[in-house]
């Protein structure tokens, strides 16, 4: 099955005579666009015109096959839609600095007002190594008791700060895992600084990628942090919101957003990047709304391959006409019975840990397709137009 074109695409059957000289049509109909994709049969050309001068190039990205034809001009160079590699629209060779790294180029000419491709490479394909980016490495867990990650997801000024319900729960967790001996980290994400999610699944599935697009092509974005937890580190992850409307942090929603490119892994490649993990909930706030929340996160950490402990969140809410906020942040503040209730939701999570760890692992095939993904997808991913390896993104200038 392959991608249905896209508007301004141009379809012409498999040449008949073989590879050579192929007529594409008049110079009118094909210079009223900077970039044009080209698909002659199994062929894919990028096909550009600027200041009167046609080029041609492979319709192929080097990175992961994103489409070429499909993307912008810039100056002399087409820029691919997906993750943004650039190459030369005549020679194809990469952007300064990474010319090596290149697409085929095809040669173009104008014969009687009609224009006319080569579909014998003018110019090969070349890579240049990328070093990977770290958390592209195999998750191996080191060995020792069950380590936990603790994600507050609250909203703060953090020049003033104020006292958090849901945060304060989650320390008295994570000090009790400590105190058993546990290592344990606590990431407020807040204080990261990370891009939201910029819709590259939404281009194409392949388009995102693991690690991350954004990760790897800005190194100012922070989010690796929490990658580097949930799926290299942690055993156990003990996430804490407040409840907005009924729903959780609007920062956890940039964060798991975010995290769809490890459960994307699952979709497209049965690759499972977490395995053994578990993951708890501490969800508070002045109104109702624990159960939306907490059937949320379920959902969403289930599908990117955690388990869950017995009865898997502690939760405290006031009810809906609880609008007095400082009287609950009291009553948290006063509440032993919550703080009671959070350590014994750890020693649920770390028991859980326990178990899976000791277990023999389950195979990665039944893994991958134990949810709902159990069957083929509706509609199974388009082959790729060539053979190529995912290769690193470079970060964009001014990164570093």
């Amino acid at each position: 099955m392959t991608e249905p074109p896209k508007p301004g695409t141009l379809e012409m059957p498999e040449p008949t005579g073989g590879p050579g000289w192929y007529e594409l049509g008049s110079v009118e109909a094909l210079a009223d666009r900077p970039v044009r994709e080209v698909r002659i049969g199994r062929l894919r050309l990028a096909l550009t015109y600027r200041d009167g001068a046609f080029g041609a190039i492979s319709g192929v990205c080097n990175h992961v096959g994103g489409p070429l034809g499909e993307g912008t001009l810039e100056g002399e160079y087409v820029v691919c839609p997906w993750h943004y590699w650039r190459f030369e629209r005549t020679t194809g060779a990469g952007e300064p600095g990474y010319e090596a790294d290149r697409v085929p180029s095809h040669r173009v000419e104008v014969r009687e007002g009609r224009v006319w491709v080569d579909l014998v490479p003018a110019t090969k394909r070349g890579r240049l190594p990328h070093k990977p980016h770290a958390l592209a490495r195999e998750p191996v867990r080191a060995p020792g008791p069950p380590r936990v990650a603790g994600i507050s997801t609250t909203v703060m000024d953090t020049t003033h700060p104020r006292y958090s319900t849901s945060e304060a729960l989650l320390e008295v967790g994570l000090e009790h895992a400590a105190a058993m001996g546990h290592e344990t980290r606590l990431l407020r994400l807040r204080d990261l600084h990370f891009r939201n999610c910029e819709g590259f699944y939404s281009k194409s599935a392949r388009a995102c990628t693991w690690p991350c697009s954004i990760t790897q092509m800005d190194k100012r974005d922070q989010l690796e942090a929490v990658y580097e937890a949930v799926v290299h580190w942690a055993d156990v992850i003990l996430l804490a919101s407040p409840i907005r409307w009924g729903s959780a942090s609007s920062l956890y929603y940039k964060m798991v957003e975010r995290m769809n490119c490890i459960q994307n892994q699952i979709t497209i490649r049965n690759k499972v990047l977490m395995r053994d993990k578990v993951a708890a909930f501490v969800i508070t706030g002045g109104q109702d709304g624990v159960q939306a929340v907490a059937g949320q996160m379920l959902g969403f950490f289930a599908e990117i391959g955690c388990t869950f402990p017995p009865f898997p969140y502690v939760a405290h809410t006031r009810g809906w006409s609880a609008e007095d906020m400082e009287h609950n942040v009291c009553f948290v503040q006063q509440s032993e019975e919550l703080r009671d209730g959070t350590r014994e939701l750890v020693d649920r999570a770390l028991e859980a840990s326990r178990r899976l760890l000791a277990a023999p692992p389950l195979g990665a095939e039944r893994m991958a397709r134990g949810g709902r993904k159990a069957h083929g997808l509706a509609n199974e991913m388009p082959a790729q137009p060539m053979e190529q390896p995912a290769e690193p993104i470079p970060p964009l200038e001014g990164t570093a």
